[in-house]
């Protein structure tokens, strides 16, 4: 059955200016685009809206929930039709039976837990089949994680790799990129890839860079060591020849604040260089992750549980505390930038503490009659490990200031356990309404071509991300006059307004009032047209 997208004004992706017309839809793919009359069974009349690409979420966290909900209505609902997953180094696949249970209590602070999916796939290539078999209704693609890549072939332990041990981390790479992983990610202040040394990101890298895939990072520092944290990943990229794609690219902290010049001085450089670099960012101020980063680096090593052991210990409790509060300390210090009134819990593992979310450690801290950080551990233990937060990090200038570089596109980074930061819900949304409608600092195309072709430009992806005849009809209808998020911190969990229709390969997810179980989307494997 044909569609047809009738008397919208059409924003294709690309960045140029917008125009009058209609499009033509056949077997999920845009048939005819431009001014003509159309023949087709369905019409759908987009008069007084915008029609563009569906929205490209870069840093997305549904690794897990799209497995329990393949219906992801947070995405969906704000106009994302794919999301790439394995963010962070640290995700579901490749996943050894020997690690599942530890591995599960790392991951859960992130993506969350659940006894409901089966666990046993074993590889990328089980996981994007697990998540075939669930018959998703988003698009999906994969970076296959580093630290799933260590663990697998040396474990958790804080220790370079012997030179097998290195040759057997490529060789499971080089499976994952062949398995349709379209890069690898890494979270260096992740455990375990915290414990990595430069050189051997760099022979990783040059794995990927033989498929053309893309390395996305979670830099060592975004705060006081920024500077020395991008020489870094801009040195992998210079020599592994890898495309080098920074996550949710911010400073952090007011120590930090003072260096954005020589920022941008680097990412003006590396241009010049001829470095392929890219980054995406999500509109807000405050950041969210699990909250076991605010733990040292090696109060984590050898994995969850052997944290959990330590923090239980009342004198290794009081030496984090004297390292954390002596401020930096060579790894990013959430204390130093955030503080503990800056820090709030977002989601705990059991009801035993659900009536802590939304508090701040400083809070909590006082509840439980105890320091802070004292009282951080004692979540963390009795929660093993299964406890999110939101930091206060950042400063609106700055957030305008990347959202403005050529290099940028947008991202949610969205966790979607518990009672999650805003962004889960409202990243794309948020950007029409603050940076286009009010504040005229990105044009509406600009907007829509952040949000569409340079994402999937960044990952690699060749037939979505714009409206062009051939491409994949994953598209979106919008009122940019009424386009907004709704969510805020206290209260994040509502769906954005303005948004009209949301297709995905051709049928409807959403029509502005219904939500249709359409399970149309497809897992984006490498070497497959993307």
């Amino acid at each position: 059955m044909k569609t047809a997208i009738i008397n919208g004004f059409i924003v294709d992706g690309s960045g140029e200016k917008g125009y009058c017309g209609n499009i033509l839809i056949d077997r999920g793919r845009i048939e005819k685009i431009g001014s003509f009359v159309p023949y087709a069974e369905k019409i759908i009349d987009a008069h007084g809206c915008v029609v563009c690409p569906g929205f490209i979420d870069t840093h997305s966290h549904s690794d897990l929930k799209i497995l329990e909900h393949p219906y992801n209505a947070p995405k969906l609902l704000q106009g994302v039709t794919t999301e790439i997953l394995g963010q962070d180094g640290i995700s579901m696949a490749p996943l050894p039976e020997e690690y599942i249970d530890d591995w599960r209590k790392n991951l859960s602070g992130l993506d969350g837990e659940s006894d409901k999916i089966d666990w046993h796939y074993k590889t990328t290539k089980g996981y994007l089949d697990y998540i075939e078999r669930s018959r998703t209704c988003s698009n999906v693609a994969y970076l296959v994680p580093h630290g799933n890549i260590r663990m697998e072939a040396m474990g958790c332990d804080n220790r370079a790799p012997s030179k097998d041990e290195l040759e057997r981390m490529k060789e499971i790479t080089r499976r994952e990129m062949e398995s349709g992983a379209i890069g690898l990610s890494t979270g260096l202040i992740y455990i375990p890839c915290a414990y990595s040394a430069t050189e051997e990101i760099i022979e990783l890298c040059r794995v990927v860079a033989e498929y053309d895939g893309i390395f996305v990072v979670h830099q060592r520092s975004e705060a006081d060591l920024i500077l020395q944290s991008m020489d870094e990943i801009l040195r992998v990229g210079r020599e592994s020849g890898v495309r080098v794609h920074f996550s949710h690219f911010k400073a952090c902290g007011k120590g930090t604040w003072g260096l954005i010049p020589q920022i941008i001085q680097k990412l003006d450089s590396a241009k010049k260089e001829g470095i392929s670099l890219s980054f995406d960012q999500y509109p807000y101020v405050a950041g969210s992750t699990l909250l076991s980063v605010i733990l040292p680096p090696w109060v984590q090593s050898g994995g969850t549980e052997k944290m959990l052991e330590r923090i239980k210990d009342e004198k290794t409790v009081e030496k984090i505390i004297l390292e954390v509060e002596s401020g930096s300390c060579g790894w990013d210090n959430f204390i130093d930038f955030a503080g503990y009134g800056g820090i709030y819990i977002t989601y705990t593992g059991s009801e035993k503490n659900s009536a802590l979310v939304g508090k701040s450690l400083e809070e909590i801290g006082r509840l439980w009659n105890m320091h802070p950080m004292k009282a951080a551990c004692r979540l963390l233990c009795e929660e093993e490990n299964a406890v999110s937060m939101v930091d206060f990090y950042g400063k609106e200038e700055h957030i305008k200031l990347f959202l403005s570089r050529e290099e940028q596109n947008v991202c949610t980074d969205g966790l979607l356990s518990g009672t999650p930061h805003p962004r889960v819900y409202g990243s794309f949304p948020r950007v029409f309404r603050k940076y286009v409608r009010e504040e005229s600092l990105l044009t509406l195309e600009t907007a829509v071509c952040k949000m569409t072709s340079k994402a999937a430009s960044a990952m690699g992806i060749t037939d979505r991300g714009r409206l062009e005849v051939g491409y994949c009809a994953d598209i979106v209808i919008f009122d940019k006059d009424k386009i907004s998020d709704r969510g805020t911190y206290s209260n994040p969990a509502v769906f954005p307004d303005g948004i009209k229709l949301v297709m995905v390969n051709g049928e409807t997810v959403f029509d502005g009032k219904n939500r249709y179980n359409n399970p149309k989307g497809e897992v984006l494997r490498r070497g497959v047209k993307l």
